[in-house]
């Protein structure tokens, strides 16, 4: 197979690469710049000296056309303007940005103020939600890589609101990221002043991935509720912590919520359930596609709290782009993808 990456100078694009180094099926990797055509892209990360040596290349409707898979790891209002210039209905294409993920422009536009990309592509995209989207993901040739936050939570989530056994209403989630969740370009909020010994709730109620969290509740479950989602930068790289709060419904028990997830996940390569678990830390899935699930009911407030660790950058990104390609192409949904998580 023939990959191509664009954005791959990116912490996502970084991750494709370390990932698809080992993927059995990966014959050529083709990196592309908008910027830096023809510098040697180990020059520009050492780490990678001796194991990718080529040149960033531009990026051309010819170059994409003779390729196999593209991953397009740019930040949002690029790649939506930029698929329909390169696509081919030969290579599939997933974007790992949030220019495809919403299928309401207008909501694109209301909750990332930027221009969305054209309606055609909208339409055509199928989200790929791993685990709960495989049948669409299988058929598509254009891919709307689900958002970190989102993949947490929905995994967590969406079982126990599609069993039924949790209330849609006032749903309360609270996240926690890695500060590599913010991209490689240096801001004000990511300085190392502003984060180290630090903990910062940002976006509160305005956080891009709220429509896309409650789009996918509506598409999975026919069911939908305003969300309550806040979002907070933790001192660490990477890694996301993920804890929602969800009434039960009346008569469920511990054990339901339990035996509801372990069977909704009981085929799945990539989501681990801790039964009635008592801790859950991201270390535990450091650098690995796995989400791991925890949920505890508390009789005193009818309320059960669902936690969901996931790499921000693996499942939250790199990880489940490739998992999608894998599905899409036919291969084990592991290849490539079978990391021990690095717990220190």
């Amino acid at each position: 197979m023939k990959v191509g990456i664009i954005g791959a100078t990116g912490y996502g694009g970084l991750e494709l690469i370390r990932l698809l180094q080992s993927h059995g099926e990966v014959e050529q990797l083709k990196l592309f710049t908008s910027s830096e055509e023809g510098i040697a892209f180990s020059s520009k990360y050492t780490h990678l000296q001796n194991i990718i040596d080529s040149s960033l290349e531009a990026i051309t409707a010819h170059a994409i056309k003779g390729l196999d898979v593209v991953f397009i790891g740019t930040p949002s209002g690029v790649s939506g303007q930029l698929i329909p210039r390169i696509w081919n209905e030969q290579t599939v294409f997933i974007d790992l940005s949030g220019d495809l993920r919403l299928k309401n422009s207008d909501h694109y536009i209301d909750w990332y103020k930027k221009e969305p990309a054209p309606e055609q592509f909208l339409q055509k995209s199928i989200y790929g939600l791993c685990s709960w989207n495989n049948a669409e993901i299988q058929q598509s040739k254009l891919i709307a890589n689900p958002g970190c936050y989102p993949t947490a939570v929905l995994l967590s989530i969406l079982p126990l609101l599609k069993g039924q056994l949790v209330s849609h209403q006032h749903i309360i989630i609270d996240a926690k990221s890695g500060i590599s969740g913010s991209g490689n370009k240096p801001t004000q909020m990511t300085h190392f002043t502003e984060t180290t010994e630090c903990t910062t709730i940002y976006k509160i109620n305005e956080h891009q991935h709220i429509p896309e969290i409650e789009q996918a509740i509506a598409h999975f479950t026919n069911h939908v509720e305003p969300i309550t989602f806040s979002t907070h930068l933790v001192p660490m790289i990477r890694g996301i912590i993920a804890t929602s709060y969800l009434q039960v419904n009346e008569g469920v028990s511990q054990e339901d919520l339990d035996a509801l997830l372990v069977k909704e996940y009981a085929d799945d390569p990539f989501v681990r359930v801790i039964p009635n678990g008592s801790k859950l830390s991201t270390n535990q899935v450091k650098g690995t596609n796995f989400c791991d699930i925890t949920c505890r009911l508390d009789p005193r407030t009818n309320r059960v709290t669902v936690v969901s660790v996931i790499d921000n950058l693996v499942k939250g990104a790199a990880g489940q782009a490739i998992q999608n390609m894998n599905i899409i192409l036919g291969f084990d949904e592991r290849e490539g993808l079978e990391q021990v998580p690095m717990f220190i």
